[in-house]
């Protein structure tokens, strides 16, 4: 592997640092859009058992709801919501107060995921640079003569450039549309959740 590495010439090493990237994203991703990191049901039960405290008078002090909002992004939401409910605010300041919060947690499921797409669309193309380029050395090289067993081998190295190309490409497009679908659930649990939530207060 290594020998065909080197014989392809520069135009691979580019392919391969993409390749690193785009694994890194989709390991990094597929370890972060993990539910218990984002929307664990554990989340909301706490959320509503701490509002029924509220609601009592039983809730003292804050240290609850802070421990609810380190654990996870609708932990964040929640304790955005609880915090609205104890300073006697209606329904809208609080649906106010959870998508100020909500904002940026949705912007974190989706991120590095336009870059894993790029990567998907810049691979094959930039492999396919690099099959021309070495196409163009080939024929330079071979002059006014040609060995037809020095061109098919040449020619055969500068396509594994393109092939490449079309390794990385394919799983880069997976593994997007993969994170893509794991990041729009996510999203849909957070909304589901804050629904339930804010029904559990203010529609009885």
């Amino acid at each position: 592997m290594l020998t065909i590495i080197l014989a392809t010439g520069w135009p691979i090493w580019p392919l391969l640092f993409i390749s690193i990237i785009g694994l890194a994203i989709l390991l990094e991703r597929t370890w972060f859009l993990q539910k218990n990191r984002i929307a664990p049901k554990v989340a909301l039960e706490q959320a509503l058992t701490l509002l029924i405290e509220l609601k009592d008078h039983r809730l003292s002090n804050s240290v609850q709801v802070t421990e609810l909002s380190a654990k996870s992004i609708l932990g964040k939401i929640l304790a955005a919501g609880l915090n609205s409910i104890s300073h006697d605010q209606d329904q809208l300041k609080c649906l106010e107060a959870m998508r100020e919060v909500a904002g940026p947690g949705i912007k974190e499921l989706n991120k590095y995921l336009n870059a894993l797409a790029t990567i998907a669309t810049l691979a094959p193309l930039m492999g396919l640079f690099g099959t021309v380029l070495g196409m163009i050395e080939i024929f330079a090289s071979q002059g006014g003569t040609s060995n037809p067993t020095q061109l098919a081998q040449g020619i055969s190295m500068a396509l594994y450039n393109t092939a490449f190309g079309l390794l990385i490409a394919i799983p880069a497009i997976a593994g997007w549309r993969f994170l893509r679908g794991m990041a729009n659930n996510r999203q849909d649990e957070l909304n589901e959740a804050t629904r339930l939530f804010i029904k559990a207060n203010f529609e009885h």
